[in-house]
């Protein structure tokens, strides 16, 4: 058995992929998206605001540590579910081209910085804002466990 044929395969597949690369490139201005992803201590900062946030706001009602032993969970949890909803819906508000990304320099960047300013403290507020508007049934929850006969509180 030749491998010729085997190597005109592989130098077809190359030149179709060399093509359909082309075609791609071609279109970059209009069809590439960049992915913005946040890494590294930014995460644990963003998480750890969460964390301070809703034990200010679950402490506010009388919510602590001490009285309810799945509220350090709970807090952890909703800390990295918001961190994630921010970080998640984070975007930048323009669409640039690959020509354009290719010769950016100085005061674009920092436009960059300001609309990524701008998004990371609309969605953080945002997140913010849903908490608080679902905390009170997080209290009602805690009352009515508190409030509701146990088997081990009336024997069995």
């Amino acid at each position: 058995m030749s491998d010729v044929p085997h190597r005109g395969h592989v130098q077809e597949g190359a030149r179709a992929a060399g093509l359909v690369a082309s075609e791609l490139l071609a279109r970059a201005d209009r069809d590439f998206a960049f992915v913005l992803r946040v890494t590294g201590e930014s995460q644990t900062i963003l998480v750890e605001h969460f964390v301070g946030f809703i034990e200010r706001e679950l402490g506010g009602r009388d919510i602590v540590y001490g009285a309810h032993p799945l509220l350090r969970p709970f807090v952890e949890t909703h800390a990295r579910e918001l961190a994630d909803f921010v970080l998640h819906g984070l975007s930048l508000d323009h669409q640039f081209g690959l020509q354009a990304i290719e010769t950016f320099s100085g005061d674009p960047l920092r436009l960059l910085r300001v609309d990524l300013w701008d998004s990371l403290q609309s969605h953080i507020a945002y997140a913010e804002r849903g908490f608080v508007s679902g905390v009170g049934g997080l209290q009602r929850i805690l009352t009515q466990i508190e409030s509701a006969p146990s088997e081990t509180k009336d024997g069995p």
